[in-house]
């Protein structure tokens, strides 16, 4: 009997470690397994119909430097040319009141601050998150912008999801912006796509954005710099919408 109960004993730790070691449920759906890094990425919520836009605003040095052709900062022109830019969300969901817009609003230097959370589009609310923007000073980090971005997007609970970002340098901390964009249009399988404004800098440093479904558009000057946000928000983000109805004239 004892050694009938001695077997029983091994028996049973060994089985129990075994089942330990079994998947597990995990609600962090966003997580891919860390054995296999092209997992996808899961929403956190269920989903509809609805787009996501999470604004990443450039805050680093350089950005405290004079706009061309303008008297201001270029974060200074950047804040206004994105306020206006969310103006034509009013007239959208006039038009479609089914269709939420919802808006996340960051900023980064040498670390990503999340200035908004991703919610419903309020136009003073998002006016008054644009004029407190933190002054410029600082490193670059747009690939952590976007990996900050990216889960946000994730428990909004809508089909569409974009980042959008707005910079006038190259990425001097964290990880690489083409990395970053590459792994979130593998993981999102596409659901995720990234536009960049390349503001008083060269188009060419974000041309990687091709390879990943997005776009980037250069902009010289701040009417240059509206004009490259209407074109994204109002030409692609709300043109995608079903219905979507004429594009609002761009503001001068």
């Amino acid at each position: 009997m004892w050694l009938v109960a001695v077997a029983l004993f091994y028996a049973y730790n060994i089985f129990g470690s075994l089942a330990s070691c079994g998947p597990r449920r995990t609600n962090d759906a966003r997580r891919a397994p860390a054995s296999d890094s092209s997992a996808p990425y899961l929403a956190e919520a269920e989903e509809g119909l609805g787009a996501a836009v999470a604004i990443l605003i450039d805050t680093s040095g350089s950005m405290a430097q004079t706009a061309p052709n303008d008297s201001r900062a270029k974060f200074v022109v950047a804040q206004e040319a994105l306020a206006q830019m969310l103006d034509a969300t009013d007239a959208f969901v006039a038009k479609r009141p089914d269709f939420p817009i919802k808006i996340g609003v960051y900023s980064f230097a040498s670390r990503v601050r999340r200035l908004r959370s991703m919610s419903a589009y309020d136009r003073g609310q998002l006016r008054a998150v644009l004029m407190s923007v933190p002054p410029p000073g600082g490193g670059t980090a747009i690939g952590e912008a976007m990996r900050e971005a990216r889960p946000d997007l994730y428990r909004a609970g809508v089909f569409r999801k974009y980042i959008l970002v707005v910079t006038d340098g190259e990425n001097t901390h964290g990880s690489p912006p083409d990395e970053v964009a590459r792994e979130i249009w593998q993981k999102s399988e596409g659901a995720v796509q990234t536009y960049f404004v390349a503001f008083d800098t060269s188009p060419e440093k974000f041309a990687f954005l091709k390879d990943t479904g997005g776009d980037v558009i250069g902009a010289g000057t701040g009417a240059e710099l509206r004009q490259a946000l209407d074109g994204i928000y109002q030409g692609k983000i709300l043109a995608e919408a079903p219905g979507a109805g004429e594009r609002e004239p761009a503001r001068k």
